[in-house]
């Protein structure tokens, strides 16, 4: 019951923000797709502790500023190889064992690595995912250790990691 009302007024709220109106009818309305939407995944046993936003919302809070820091890095990196009379990439595909354990963290490191300029993940298999980037030298898996790292760390607070 705590990750239903948790979930109810997470939504809300992210409702209420994108928005922009707090009129009782719209509100009301609100309120009521919410509470029918939550109902159906209730029916359907979807909610559970990994869905529950809150659970993570510290861990969130600092992986994100860290990730956007990593994306303008990366942008960088792109635009000074895009403005270069010579495009010197050396294209590489590599495997990269991860210690997410579960589907959400897995899928956000995954995400994050795509959402970086120069790298896109491929394919997610078990515990390990298939990078493409476009620089054969900072596409090692010791590139992404750090992401990794701290990927686990936001979306699997509770769970023991390798």
């Amino acid at each position: 019951m705590a990750y239903l009302l948790g979930i109810f007024f997470a939504i809300l709220a992210f409702w209420m923000g994108n928005s922009g109106y707090y009129k009782p009818l719209m509100l009301g309305f609100a309120a009521l797709s919410i509470t029918v939407t939550l109902f159906a995944c209730a029916r359907m046993q979807l909610i559970d502790r990994e869905g529950a936003p809150y659970v993570r919302l510290f861990g969130w809070l600092a992986y994100y500023p860290w990730l956007t820091w990593e994306v303008i890095k990366s942008n960088w990196v792109i635009i000074k190889a895009c403005l270069r009379a010579d495009l010197d990439i050396h294209p590489a595909l590599v495997k990269i064992k991860t210690v997410c354990k579960s589907d959400l963290a897995k899928v956000t490191f995954a995400n994050s690595i795509t959402l970086t300029p120069g790298t896109v993940t491929v394919e997610i298999e078990g515990d390990k995912l298939l990078v493409h980037g476009l620089y054969e030298a900072s596409t090692v898996p010791e590139a992404f250790l750090e992401m990794d790292r701290r990927c686990a760390r936001a979306a699997d607070p509770a769970e023991k990691r390798a």
